[in-house]
């Protein structure tokens, strides 16, 4: 409450002296997504030059327009921890006071990582819907735009089935847009097994014509009228609406169309996201900053560079696509540092699971998976119709293997106590290339048979696989162990807790690192031996399915994820 009072006494006293001059000088460092960086420093500009201050001292505001991936791994290296998909932020990459990422999509991710992350204000200050561009002649051939509506159950069928539409996005793990596409094209895929094969279809063909960048999808679109360059050049790509306004304005010789897709999905929303670590004084001044962003100048200025104001309507001088909607449902009905993700049903895990498919399409990785098969693994699961936890595990793990493409090597364990004499694991698989193997590993999966009274050899188990990974360790990789268990260690014959964290640590390579991540099941697990296991590895994570039907979600949000979950 204190806090509250002062931000609000200094922003009073910035109305007061507003146009009676000022001393000294506050900087406010400002970071925004290079689209509504230029809109952001004009604003900021008159804002300054016309006598902006925080209680008689002067405000001075710069405005940097950086990606928001690498800002996003910036502060992700400052809080020491990583986001899936992104690299190392050079040094010369530093946070900034005020942070204007294209989406919430960035907060929500870093957060979830990252507990130390709790930005503030959050709200946003702009939108761009999110499209699926196509170049005009396809668009018109191939479903008939303008006249004919489009949702996004159509497009999914279309690039399962169709031979001529050359699919494409920037990589969702670097980009929002793509992102926000990955997770209406999923949502659109419904449930059940062929909704499963769907969905997977659909996520290679995204896959196939993946950039990392937005300017490189871009280029693949086609660069003239001729018929061949069109059939070979890029088809459909989701995008935001500001990227097909930018893209026309620049005259290229095939123009893009914007189809907005039923349902929209949530629209890139341009929080307004103060770092936890501004002092009062910088608060206080980039609230006033904020408060400029609000007036009907800057919607104006939105509109220069080919967005929309946070409630969906377009200022003047926006180049409105053909079919686009005179207005779009706001952006954000949320005032916290979570913005319009927050306000559009988006949590972390959503997210989570939608990146975790996508890393097991894309990524290279090579996994032991060690399935728990002691007697316990038999109990029912009444919100799975009464399937026993190791058929819903099958289920799961089948599911996920049928994502991973040909570059992963995979291999199967079981673990009990006395599967091979005294010794408590099993190996059914190595770790072998799923070029040749897929076939061997999904067979060994559908045939995991629980031991009736077995036990639970989890210490031994857990440190026998973290050895295999990491002496058959490859570079390039992930390299990971995924072990599955419903229940706390109980092995009489075995090594002890504090043996097996011993040995971890003693193992830990940081030249070879790998993930170990456990998979809980149910609600007998041990969340603290769960994680004194993982904390004595270099990286990983526990993940918790208080009910196992939904181990499927929460299989992928640990594919994705680098820290632990509870679900």
């Amino acid at each position: 409450m204190a806090i509250v009072v002062i931000l609000a006494g200094s922003w009073l006293g910035y109305r007061q002296l507003a146009n009676s001059g000022c001393t000294g000088s506050i900087k406010l460092n400002v970071a925004a997504a290079p689209e509504i960086a230029p809109a952001i420093e004009r604003t900021a500009a008159k804002w300054t030059e016309g006598g902006a201050q925080v209680n008689g001292t002067c405000v001075a505001v710069t405005v940097n327009a950086i990606n928001p991936a690498q800002m996003a791994a910036a502060i992700a290296r400052e809080h020491q921890v990583t986001l899936v998909g992104l690299g190392t932020a050079p040094q010369s990459v530093v946070t900034p006071d005020v942070w204007l990422p294209d989406s919430s999509t960035w907060l929500l991710r870093l957060k979830s990582e990252a507990s130390g992350f709790v930005p503030t204000d959050g709200k946003s200050v702009a939108q761009s819907p999110i499209v699926v561009a196509m170049p005009v002649p396809v668009a018109q051939q191939a479903v008939g735009w303008p006249d004919k509506k489009l949702g996004w159950k159509d497009l999914l069928g279309k690039m399962v089935t169709s031979n001529t539409l050359r699919t494409g996005i920037v990589d969702p793990t670097r980009d929002a847009a793509g992102l926000a596409g990955l997770l209406a094209l999923g949502q659109s895929a419904g449930a059940g097994p062929n909704a499963q094969a769907a969905k997977v279809g659909a996520l290679r063909a995204l896959a196939a014509g993946s950039s990392a960048v937005r300017e490189d999808l871009l280029q693949k679109f086609p660069h003239s009228e001729e018929a061949n360059d069109i059939a070979s050049s890029l088809s459909a790509a989701p995008l935001s609406e500001e990227d097909v306004v930018s893209f026309n304005a620049e005259g290229p010789p095939i123009k893009l169309a914007a189809l907005y897709l039923d349902p929209m999905p949530p629209p890139l929303d341009y929080p307004f996201a103060v770092m936890p670590e501004v002092d009062l004084t910088k608060a206080a001044a980039a609230n006033g900053l904020r408060q400029e962003l609000q007036k009907p100048e800057f919607k104006n200025a939105l509109a220069s560079v080919g967005l929309r104001g946070p409630d969906g309507t377009k200022g003047a001088g926006f180049a409105t696509p053909v079919g686009a909607p005179e207005a779009t449902p706001p952006a954000s009905a949320s005032g916290d540092s979570q913005g319009g993700a927050a306000a559009s049903g988006l949590d972390a895990s959503v997210l989570s699971q939608a990146l975790g498919s996508w890393a097991a399409i894309t990524l290279p990785g090579r996994a032991l998976a060690v399935f728990d098969v002691s007697g316990s693994m038999l109990k029912p699961v009444p919100t799975a119709n009464n399937l026993t936890r190791a058929q819903v595990t099958q289920r799961a793990a089948s599911q996920g293997l049928s994502l991973f493409d040909d570059r992963w090597a995979v291999g199967v364990w079981v673990f009990s106590t006395e599967l091979q004499g005294k010794q408590p694991w099993r190996e059914i698989v190595p770790i072998s290339p799923l070029t040749s193997a897929r076939g061997q590993i999904q067979e060994s999966i559908q045939k995991l048979t629980p031991k009736p009274n077995g036990a639970t050899g989890l210490y031994d188990t857990a440190l026998a696989a973290y050895k295999t990974v990491e002496d058959s360790w490859q570079p390039g990789r992930v390299n990971s162990v995924l072990l599955f268990t419903d229940g706390k260690n109980e092995n009489k014959d075995g090594i002890s807790r504090d043996q097996l964290i011993s040995e971890l640590k003693k193992l830990n390579n940081p030249k070879r690192p790998v993930r170990m991540v456990i998979i809980g099941i149910g609600d007998e697990v041990d969340r603290n031996e769960l994680q004194a296991i993982t904390d004595a590895t270099s990286s990983g994570g526990v993940f918790i399915a208080p009910d196992p039907a939904k181990i499927s979600d929460i299989f992928l949000e640990a594919i994705s994820s680098r820290t632990g979950a509870n679900r």
